[in-house]
């Protein structure tokens, strides 16, 4: 998981808290000009949400060996603010329902006492990584 950075808690089953510290040494910052708005990607944002709900998804699922992750879908995710190169992302994802291969959670993502994203819906699907088609050239 490349944009979570600590565990901070895990409760296999119901939930995760994880964080993310944003630096600009990250490849995304490369090459701005000065002047440049700093604010970090919304779609890294809810990334690494969906990273953390991963962490969550795998430890509640000891039957998910052998199996790739795939993401399904978000709904209702609403962004509250930016967030800054130095600030720490801490991520809470909750599972909201556990299905037999699939996984819905729900949380927030906060920037100290700010709130900077709210997910209402995220579903994930568990699938044997060998009945996954491989990609031709």
């Amino acid at each position: 998981m490349l944009l979570v950075d600590r565990v901070v808690e895990l409760v296999p089953g119901e939930r995760v808290t994880a964080v993310k510290a944003v630096t600009l040494n990250e490849p995304w910052y490369a090459g701005l000009t000065p002047g440049t708005a700093l604010a970090y990607p919304p779609s890294l944002v809810i990334e690494s949400w969906g990273q953390a709900a991963g962490l969550l998804a795998s430890a509640a699922s000891p039957e998910s060996r052998g199996q790739v992750m795939l993401f399904g879908s978000v709904a209702d995710a609403e962004f509250h603010g930016p967030v800054r190169p130095g600030e720490l992302i801490e991520h809470r994802v909750r599972i909201a329902r556990s299905l037999d291969d699939s996984v819905i959670f729900e949380g927030e993502s906060r920037c100290g006492s700010r709130p900077v994203m709210s997910v209402a819906r995220m579903v994930m699907a568990f699938r044997p990584a060998g009945a996954l088609k491989e990609a031709t050239a």
